[in-house]
C-alpha cells in the first residue's frame, strides 16, 4: 500500500529552488545546501527529498505516490549536470544520502555513502580516479558497510572485525596501509557477512540501493537514539526528516585530498579563532568514528594553502550571512574544495552569551536578537558550581537532579549531626529517605541533600531550590538505615563519615570527592564581580544582556523567600519583591512544641496560651522579612501545612507506647498524645485539614498571624521603613472561605494601624481546580491572586507529587506521554487553561486585581513566557532562578513581537 499524494504535491526540490528559511520542509541540511548554493559557494549538486515525505512513509510504511517518478526525474537532472549515470560500469555517478530534519540531530540518524557502486562500475571508478583501484574498492567496502548497517540491521562489530582481520594480517593499523588487492578481499568479506544475516546478496541495481537506502533514511527518524535525543532536546515527534541526495565527492582520492569540520568561532568558549579539524585521506564518516588521529584545521595551510584560503574567506562570509556561529563540513577532493553542509553551530552555555555579545559589538544583530539567542537553561548551567570530571568517575547512584549544582561533603543522616558537623567546619551532604520541615536546620546546613524518594517537587526539591543547595531527590537505588547511619545501594554500604559528591543537575552520585569549579557568573550576581569593568567575557556579556532584558520585559519577578537571609539574597539576585513567604517553615525546631501544643489543645485556654507565646515569635520573623525588603511587596501565605508534618508519626508513637507498657514505664503522656494523633490523623492529608481550613478549624491561628505582620510592618513603619506587607490565604476553594479570614483580618488591621498608617492587601492562592473555575466570585473579596501552580498541578492531574516522579513519571516519557514533567514546566493545555480561565474572570469581576504565580513554574523557562502571553503581572521563584525569571520574561517579549533584526 502506498500513501496518496495530493493532486499537485511536489515532494522533491534541487538546491536550487530552496532557501535557509524553508527548514520545516527542506530540514536544516537541506535548506543550508540551498542556501549555499544560492551564494555561489561550491556545493555538489543534488536534491532534497521533503520532510512531507518522510511523513507520508512513516504513516504507511511505504514511500508517497508519486515520489519515485519525482527522484528518477531529479536524479536524470543530476546526471545531465554531471555528466555521468548512476550506476554506469565506465563512468558511474556516486551519490550520498543524508538525513536532515529541522533542528540539528548530529549523529541521531543515518547517512549512506556511495551509493550506485557495484560490481561492474567498480572498475570504471577506479578509471575515473586515473586507475586508483585501491581508491574504487575502498569506496566499494565503505558502501558495503554502510548500507548493511544502516539499511538491513547488519551489526556493524561484524564488519569492524573483519577489517581489523585486514590490518593484522598485513600488519598495521592503519586503513592506508590495506592495499587494493586487501579491500578486494575485504569487499568479498564484507558481501558474505551481508548474505549471512540478510539471507541475499548485497543489492547491484543502483536505483534499488538508493531507494532502500532513502527508505532507511526516513525510517531512522524513530531509531531509538533519534527519539531519545528528541524527548532531550524537547523536539516535536511529527516533524520527521528531509532526506539529502547529493553528488559525491571524494576525500579519499590520495594525499591531495580529504575531509573536514570548521567553527567559525570556537563552540565552547565563543572565542574567535580558527577551530576545526583535518583528516587528509578520508571520507567525512572517518573523523567523526575517530579512526585515525586528525590534525588542527591550521594544518591545512601547509598541506593546500589555495583551498585553506578558500575555506577561511567563506567561513568569513557564512558566519556574516547567518550572523551566527557556523558549524561547517567540507571535502578537498584532489586540491579542490567542495561544501558539504553548514549549520548554525551548537555552543556551550557560555559560548552562547559570550557570541551572542560580540555579534552585536561587530554590528551584525542587536540586542533584541542577542537576546533572543540565549536562554534561561543556558543562564542556570552557568550559575551553579560544577563538577570538573576529567578522570571519568563511574557514579554510585543516580536519582532525579532536583536542585542543579555540585556538592561534596560527608554523608549524615540526621539534621542535627548536620549542623553540628557543619559549625565544626565540615562540608556535609544530608541523606535521607525524604525529607520534612524538621529537616529544615539540618538542610540548611549541608552542602548538598541526597533522598531515595521524591521527585522534582518533593518537599527536599522545592526547600534545596530555595535555598541553592544541590538536590537528588528518588535515588532509589539508595536502601537508607537512618538508624544504622548508613544507606547500601548495589550491594556496597556507605557509611556516616564517607564522602560522596552529588550533581544536582545530572541526578548522579559518586563516591569520593570530586573537584568543583565554582561560577563566576553568580558572583556577579551577588555584587562581588563588577560586570561593567571586568575583563571575563563571559560575565561582561551576562551582564550586558540581563540589563537589556530587565529593560525589555514586563512581567515583575519576585522571589519565594522565608527569612531575611533568603530575601537579602533574593535582592541581591535582583528580585522585585517576595512572591511567597512560607509561614509554616517558621514553626520548626524549638516551636514545633508549641504546634503541637495548639493543634492538640483541647481548651480554648490552652489554645490561647499556645498562641500568645506564638505572637512575637512570629512578629519578629516578618519584622526580619519585610526589612530585608523595605520597599518591595512581601506577599506572606498564612499557614499551610499537611497537618501531618506538625504531628508525631502515629506509627512510632505507638511503638514508644507499647515498648513503654513493655517496660512497666509511666506513658500517660504519650497515650493522651497517641490518642490525639489517632483523633486527627488523616489518609491523605495534602488533601485534607490544611490552608484555610485549618485556619477556620484552629480558632486565633490566622488571626495570631495576621496580627503579627501588620504589628511587624506598624513597628518598621515608624521607624522610617517602607514595609508593603500582602496577607495570602491559602487553599481557598469557595469565596465563603476566604470572606470569613477577611473579615476577622479587616478588624485586627484597622486596629493595629489605627495610628500608624500602613497598606495591608488581603488576597488568595489559587491552587484549587475549584477557585480557577470560580475566580470571578473569589476576586469579589480578593486585591490579588497568586497561582500555586504545584497543588494546582497536582489536584488538576491527580497525582501525588511527591510519588509519581519516581513511581511511573519514567515510563510517561518513555511513552511520549509526557514530554516534561508537568511539574517541571506548566501543561499548558490543561493547568494552563485553569489559569487562564482564573486571570480572565478574575479581571471581569475586579479590573485591577494583582495576578501572580509563586509555584516553582515560576522560574521555568517555558512557563515564563506562558505567564507573559497569559497576562500576569509577576511570577515569582526560588532566590536563585530569579535571574533565569528574568531573562525569560524580557525574552518573551522579543519573541511575541517577532523581532529578529539586525
Amino acid at each position: 500500500m502506498t500513501a496518496q499524494q495530493t493532486a499537485g504535491q511536489k515532494y522533491v526540490y534541487d538546491f536550487t529552488e530552496g532557501n535557509k528559511d524553508l527548514k520545516d520542509l527542506l530540514g536544516g541540511k537541506g535548506a543550508n545546501l540551498a542556501e549555499m548554493t544560492n551564494l555561489g559557494l561550491p556545493v555538489p549538486p543534488g536534491f532534497t527529498i521533503s520532510t512531507e515525505a518522510c511523513q507520508a512513509y512513516l504513516s504507511t510504511g511505504d514511500q508517497p505516490d508519486g515520489l519515485a517518478d519525482e527522484i528518477d526525474a531529479h536524479l536524470a537532472a543530476l546526471e545531465q549536470t554531471m555528466g555521468k549515470r548512476l550506476g554506469d560500469p565506465a563512468d558511474p555517478l556516486l551519490v550520498s544520502v543524508r538525513s536532515g530534519a529541522k533542528f540539528s540531530m548530529p549523529g541521531m540518524m543515518e547517512t549512506v555513502l556511495n551509493v550506485g557502486l557495484n560490481d561492474a562500475s567498480v572498475a570504471g571508478l577506479a578509471a575515473q580516479a586515473g586507475g586508483n583501484e585501491r581508491f574504487a574498492w575502498d569506496s566499494y567496502r565503505r558502501l558495503i558497510q554502510m548500507f548493511g548497517k544502516t539499511v538491513c540491521d547488519v551489526p556493524g562489530e561484524d564488519f569492524e572485525h573483519a577489517l581489523d582481520d585486514a590490518k593484522r594480517a598485513r600488519g598495521t593499523e592503519d586503513d592506508l596501509d590495506l592495499d587494493a588487492d586487501d579491500l578486494r578481499a575485504l569487499v568479498d568479506t564484507y558481501k558474505t557477512i551481508f548474505r549471512k544475516h540478510t539471507g541475499r546478496d548485497f543489492p547491484q541495481p543502483p536505483r534499488e540501493q538508493l531507494a532502500l537506502a532513502v527508505n532507511a533514511v526516513f525510517a531512522s527518524w524513530n531509531a531509538e537514539r533519534a527519539v531519545l535525543y528528541r524527548r532531550q532536546e524537547r523536539i516535536p515527534a511529527d516533524l520527521g526528516t528531509a532526506v539529502n541526495v547529493v553528488a559525491m565527492v571524494f576525500g579519499n582520492l590520495g594525499p591531495d585530498s580529504g575531509t573536514g569540520v570548521a567553527f567559525t568561532r570556537d563552540p565552547a568558549s565563543g572565542s574567535q579563532g580558527i577551530y576545526g579539524d583535518y583528516l587528509a585521506n578520508a571520507q567525512g564518516e572517518d573523523v567523526v568514528a575517530g579512526i585515525r588521529n586528525t590534525v588542527p584545521l591550521q594544518q591545512l595551510e601547509e598541506l593546500n594553502k589555495p583551498a585553506y584560503d578558500e575555506l577561511l574567506a567563506i567561513m568569513a562570509k557564512l558566519e556574516e550571512h547567518y550572523r551566527d556561529l557556523c558549524d561547517i563540513e567540507f571535502t578537498i577532493e584532489r586540491g579542490k574544495l567542495w561544501m558539504l553542509q553548514t549549520r548554525v553551530g551548537k555552543r556551550t552555555a557560555a559560548a552562547a552569551f559570550v557570541i551572542a555579545a560580540q555579534l552585536v559589538d561587530e554590528g551584525l544583530i542587536d540586542l533584541d536578537e542577542a537576546l533572543h539567542r540565549v536562554n534561561g537553561a543556558q543562564l542556570a548551567q552557568l550559575m551553579f558550581p560544577r563538577f570538573r570530571l576529567d578522570d571519568d568517575p563511574t557514579p554510585l547512584a543516580r536519582g532525579i537532579g532536583a536542585s542543579p549544582g555540585a556538592a561534596v561533603g560527608q554523608v549524615v543522616f540526621e539534621g542535627k549531626r548536620a549542623v553540628e558537623l557543619a559549625e565544626a567546619g565540615e562540608d556535609v551532604i544530608l541523606v535521607r529517605r525524604e525529607t520534612n520541615p524538621d529537616d529544615l536546620p539540618g538542610m540548611i546546613a549541608s552542602r548538598g541533600i541526597l533522598t531515595s524518594r521524591g521527585g522534582k517537587t518533593s518537599h527536599a526539591a522545592v526547600v534545596a531550590r530555595g535555598m541553592g543547595k544541590t538536590c537528588v531527590c528518588g535515588a532509589d537505588a539508595l536502601d537508607v538505615d537512618v538508624r544504622a547511619r548508613k544507606f547500601t545501594v548495589h550491594g556496597q554500604t556507605v557509611a556516616e563519615g564517607d564522602v560522596v559528591s552529588i550533581d544536582g543537575t545530572t541526578g548522579k552520585v559518586y563516591l569520593g570527592e570530586v573537584p568543583v569549579w565554582p561560577s563566576e557568573v553568580v558572583r556577579y550576581f551577588e555584587g562581588s564581580v563588577d560586570g561593567e569593568t571586568t575583563e571575563d567575557p563571559l560575565v561582561a556579556a551576562v551582564h550586558r544582556i540581563m540589563a537589556h532584558a530587565d529593560a525589555k520585559r514586563r512581567l515583575g519577578v519576585r522571589a519565594n523567600a522565608d527569612t531575611g537571609e533568603d530575601a537579602a539574597r533574593a535582592r541581591r539576585f535582583g528580585a522585585e519583591g517576595i512572591g511567597l513567604c512560607r509561614t509554616e517553615h517558621m514553626f520548626l525546631g524549638d516551636r514545633r512544641a508549641l504546634v503541637e501544643r495548639l493543634i492538640l489543645a483541647r481548651t480554648d485556654d490552652e489554645r490561647r496560651a499556645a498562641l500568645a507565646e506564638l505572637l512575637p515569635l512570629q512578629r519578629a520573623d516578618f519584622v526580619e522579612v519585610l526589612r530585608a525588603m523595605d520597599g518591595q511587596p512581601v506577599t506572606v501565605r498564612l499557614i499551610d501545612p499537611p497537618l501531618h508534618e506538625f504531628l508525631p508519626s502515629l506509627e512510632e508513637l505507638a511503638v514508644h507506647v507499647a515498648v513503654a507498657h513493655e517496660r512497666g514505664e509511666d506513658a500517660a503522656r504519650d497515650e493522651a498524645l497517641l490518642s490525639a494523633v489517632r483523633r486527627m490523623h488523616e489518609q491523605n492529608p495534602m488533601l485534607g485539614l490544611r490552608g484555610v481550613r485549618l485556619g477556620l478549624v484552629i480558632p486565633g491561628l490566622f488571626a495570631m498571624q495576621v496580627r503579627a505582620i501588620v504589628e511587624a510592618a506598624v513597628q518598621l513603619a515608624r521607624a522610617g521603613g517602607s514595609p508593603k506587607p500582602e496577607i495570602m490565604v491559602p487553599l481557598v476553594g469557595a469565596v465563603q472561605e476566604l470572606e470569613t479570614v477577611r473579615t476577622e483580618a479587616e478588624k485586627i488591621i484597622a486596629e493595629v494601624t489605627r495610628e500608624q498608617a500602613v497598606e495591608v492587601l488581603i488576597g488568595t492562592m489559587i491552587e484549587v481546580p475549584r477557585a480557577a473555575l470560580t475566580a470571578g466570585q473569589i476576586a469579589e473579596a480578593a486585591e490579588f491572586f497568586s497561582f500555586g501552580t504545584n497543588d494546582l498541578t497536582q489536584m488538576g492531574w491527580g497525582f501525588s507529587r511527591d510519588d509519581v516522579e519516581g513511581a511511573f513519571f519514567w515510563r510517561y516519557l518513555e511513552l511520549g506521554i509526557f514530554g516534561i514533567s508537568p511539574f517541571e514546566s506548566l501543561d499548558a493545555d490543561g493547568v494552563g487553561r485553569l489559569v487562564r480561565i482564573a486571570t480572565d474572570e478574575g479581571r471581569a469581576a475586579r479590573p485591577g486585581l494583582k495576578l501572580g504565580v509563586c509555584g516553582e513554574h515560576g522560574g521555568d523557562p517555558e512557563s515564563v513566557h506562558f505567564f507573559h502571553e497569559v497576562g500576569l503581572d509577576y511570577v515569582s521563584c526560588s532566590p536563585f532562578r530569579v535571574p533565569v525569571a528574568r531573562l525569560e520574561a524580557g525574552r518573551a517579549v522579543i519573541e511575541s513581537t517577532g523581532s529578529d533584526s539586525r
